[in-house]
C-alpha cells in the first residue's frame, strides 16, 4: 500500500492526515481497473464507496445520459450520493483505461467524523452554519483597522494627553516606555483621578494610568473583546503584536461596527437632504459588505441588507421628487427588476426600473418623465448606474399605464420571441418600492396564471434560460475567460448565479409561485414539488456556495484596496475550495439538463 499512501498524500484533504491516518486510509483503499468504455456506476445504483482517479479519465453523466464533466487524476467522485442516500446521482463511465481507488463508505464517514480538514472538504454547502454573532467572529485586527495608535509617554502631562485625545477625538491613548506598553490612560481617567480630586492637571499621566493593562493580539476575536470587557467592566483593550502597541479597541468601535450596517446608512439617506448626502452613504457599502462577509452572515442575508439600501435611497428619491414636482396627476408604481427587484445585489449593481401607472393616467405627462429622470439620475450619482439596456422608468417604453404592461405580458407569452423572452425574464423579477403596491399585485398573480398555462411559452422560457452555461471546462476543469482584462477567470454573475436565477424563475413560473428572490424561489419549489426534494437540496446548497464565493471575492477586492467585480480566478481558490466550486457547477448543469429534457424544451 506504499504507493497508494504516496498518492493520497498528494491529494487534498488526505494530506492534511497524521502520519497513522494516513496509513489506515491507505489500507482502506481499493485499487479498481476499468477498461475504456466501461461503467463504473449507473444512476440509481447502490454506492460501495468514494471514487479517487489514480490514472486514465472519466466522464460523469446525470440522469438524462448528459454529460457535465470530465474528471482526471486526482480527481474524486460519487461523493454526492454516497453522503445523501448511498445511491448515485449520475453515472461515471471510464472513457479510457482508468484506474481508480475506491475509498469504503465506513472509512470515509469515519474520516470525516475525526478530522475537520476531511469534513469541510466534503461539506459542499460553503455557508459558515450555525455561527455566534458575526461581531463575536471578526478578528480584533479587522475592528481596529491600519491607523497608527495614539500613545505618549509615562512622563507626558496629564492635560497633553487630555487634549491629544480630543484633538484625536478618541477616548483613550496608551502609554509608552520606550516601544513597550506600560499603562493606558483613557477620559474617564482624567474625568474621576485629576478633575473629581481637584488634582494638578500637568500630574504625569503615569500617576492616573491604569498600569500594564490587559492586551489582546490582532488575531484574537471580537468574541475576546466582547468577554473582557464584560467581566473586568472595562471600555478599551490595547491591542499588542509581538510587543509593539499597534491599536485600540474601545466600546466606541463596537458600537462603530454595529453602526456600519444596513440600519444605520438606511437611516443616514432617510434624513438625507440631498443626492450628495446618499452618494456619501452609498459609498459606505463597500465597507458595509466587507464587514458583513468578515461576519460570516450567509449571503442571503447580505444581499438582502445591500437591497434594502438601494430600495431606501429609490424611496428618498421618490419622496424629493414630490416635493419638487407637487402632488401627482393619478396613481403610480415604481418598481425595480434585476438584482434589486430579487434582493440579490452586492457590492455592484447596476439600476433597473420601471413606472406602472393608473390606467387613467396619460404615460406622456411631463409630471412621470420628471419624476423617473430625477430618480434614475440620483441613483446614478448613488452609484447605481444607468441599466445598458436603458430598461428603466427614463425610457418612455417602460413607463406606462398597468393596461399596457398587462398587454406587453400578454404579448410576451403569446409570441415568444427571443426578446419576448428576455424581457419576460427580466420582469417577473418585478417588485414595488414606492408609490401604489396594489398597481403590481393583481398584475403579477394574473401573469403567471397566464405563463403557466402557456406551454410553449414555458418552452421557450427553459431554452432562453438554458443559454446560460455554468463555466464547466472539458478536462476537469474551469472554462474561463481567454482573453483580455479578465483572462483565466470566470465571471461569478453571468456563469455562475444567472444560470441558477433562471432555473428558480422556470420553477417559480411553473408552479405559479409568488417569490422573486432566487433562494426563495428554489424552497418553495422544493416545497410545491416542482423539484424533488433531493435536487432541490443540491441546487439550494450549489447556490448558496456560488453567492457565498463571489461576495467572498468581493470582500477580498475591497480589502486590497480594489472595486469589487464580479470576475473570479479560480487558480487563486485553495485547492478544496475549487472543487467545491466546481461540484457546484456541476449540479446546477445537471438540473439544466433534468430541466431541458424533462419540460419540452424547444430546439
Amino acid at each position: 500500500m506504499t504507493d497508494i499512501a504516496a498518492f493520497i498524500a498528494s491529494v487534498h484533504p488526505y494530506d492534511s492526515l497524521p502520519q497513522d491516518e494516513l496509513a489506515r486510509a491507505a489500507a482502506s483503499f481499493k485499487r479498481r481497473t476499468y477498461p475504456a468504455g466501461s461503467v463504473i456506476y449507473r444512476h440509481g445504483d447502490r454506492l460501495a464507496g468514494l471514487y479517487l482517479i489514480e490514472s486514465g479519465l472519466v466522464r460523469v453523466s446525470d440522469a438524462a445520459g448528459d454529460s457535465v464533466s470530465e474528471l482526471v487524476a486526482r480527481n474524486s467522485f460519487g461523493e454526492r450520493g454516497l453522503l445523501r442516500d448511498g445511491v448515485a446521482v449520475t453515472t461515471a463511465t471510464a472513457v479510457e483505461d482508468t484506474t481508480v481507488l475506491m475509498l469504503p463508505r465506513a472509512e470515509l464517514m469515519r474520516l470525516i467524523g475525526s478530522h475537520r480538514a476531511v469534513a469541510r472538504f466534503f461539506d459542499r454547502s460553503g455557508l459558515p452554519g450555525d455561527r455566534e454573532s458575526a461581531l463575536a467572529l471578526l478578528k480584533v485586527g479587522d475592528l481596529i483597522g491600519g491607523q497608527v495608535p495614539l500613545s505618549c509617554t509615562p512622563q507626558t502631562p496629564a492635560i497633553e494627553a487630555a487634549r491629544a485625545m480630543r484633538d484625536a477625538r478618541v477616548s483613550s491613548i496608551g502609554v509608552l516606555d520606550g516601544d513597550r506598553l506600560v499603562g493606558l490612560v483613557t477620559i474617564r481617567d482624567i474625568s474621576n483621578r485629576i478633575v473629581a480630586e481637584g488634582r494638578d492637571a500637568n500630574v504625569p499621566v503615569a500617576q492616573v494610568m491604569t498600569p500594564d493593562p490587559i492586551t489582546l493580539s490582532p488575531l484574537e476575536l471580537g468574541y475576546d473583546v466582547l468577554n473582557i470587557m464584560l467581566e473586568r467592566r472595562i471600555g478599551h483593550l490595547p491591542v499588542v503584536e509581538k510587543g509593539r502597541f499597534v491599536g485600540m479597541v474601545s466600546q466606541t468601535d463596537l458600537t462603530r461596527v454595529q453602526a456600519i450596517s444596513a440600519s444605520a446608512l438606511i437611516r443616514d439617506i432617510a434624513q438625507s437632504e440631498d443626492v450628495g448626502d446618499m452618494a456619501a452613504a452609498t459609498a459606505r457599502i463597500p465597507e458595509l459588505l466587507l464587514q458583513l462577509v468578515n461576519g460570516h452572515h450567509r449571503h442571503e442575508t447580505i444581499t438582502r441588507m445591500i437591497t434594502d439600501i438601494a430600495d431606501a435611497v429609490t424611496r428618498r428619491l421618490l419622496v424629493m421628487a414630490e416635493v419638487r414636482l407637487g402632488p401627482p396627476p393619478g396613481p403610480w408604481l415604481w418598481a425595480a427588476c434585476g438584482s434589486q427587484g430579487r434582493q440579490e445585489q452586492t457590492g455592484v449593481s447596476d439600476q433597473d426600473n420601471c413606472l406602472i401607472l393608473g390606467d387613467d393616467c396619460d404615460p406622456d405627462d411631463p409630471w412621470f418623465a420628471e419624476l423617473a429622470r430625477f430618480v434614475c439620475d440620483g441613483l446614478n450619482a448613488c452609484g447605481y448606474v444607468y441599466c445598458p439596456g436603458e430598461m428603466m422608468a427614463i425610457t418612455p417604453r417602460w413607463r406606462q399605464p398597468r393596461r399596457v404592461w398587462r398587454g406587453y405580458f400578454h404579448d410576451w407569452i403569446t409570441h415568444p420571441s427571443p426578446e419576448a423572452q428576455m424581457l419576460a425574464s427580466v420582469m417577473f423579477d418585478l417588485r414595488a418600492i414606492g408609490g401604489d403596491a396594489a398597481l403590481l399585485d393583481g398584475l403579477q398573480a394574473e401573469t403567471l396564471r397566464m405563463a403557466a398555462k402557456n406551454s410553449i411559452f414555458v418552452a421557450h422560457m427553459i431554452s432562453n434560460a438554458l443559454k446560460h452555461r455554468p463555466p464547466l471546462g472539458l478536462i476537469g476543469g474551469f472554462a474561463t475567460v481567454r482573453t483580455g482584462e479578465h483572462r483565466n477567470q470566470i465571471d461569478m454573475k453571468l456563469s455562475g448565479v444567472v444560470p441558477v436565477s433562471d432555473l428558480a424563475r422556470i420553477y417559480a413560473l411553473q408552479g405559479q409561485l409568488t417569490p422573486v428572490n432566487t433562494r426563495a424561489r428554489l424552497v418553495e419549489a422544493q416545497g410545491a414539488g416542482i423539484i424533488s426534494g433531493s435536487g432541490a437540496r443540491d441546487l439550494i446548497a450549489a447556490y448558496d456556495l456560488i453567492q457565498t464565493t463571489r461576495l467572498e471575492n468581493q470582500a477580498a477586492q475591497i480589502r486590497a484596496g480594489e472595486r469589487p467585480g464580479n470576475h473570479l480566478s479560480p487558480a487563486a481558490l485553495p485547492d478544496f475550495q475549487r472543487s467545491h466550486l466546481r461540484d457546484a457547477f456541476v449540479v446546477v448543469r445537471g438540473m439544466q439538463s433534468a430541466l431541458g429534457h424533462g419540460k419540452g424544451m424547444l430546439g
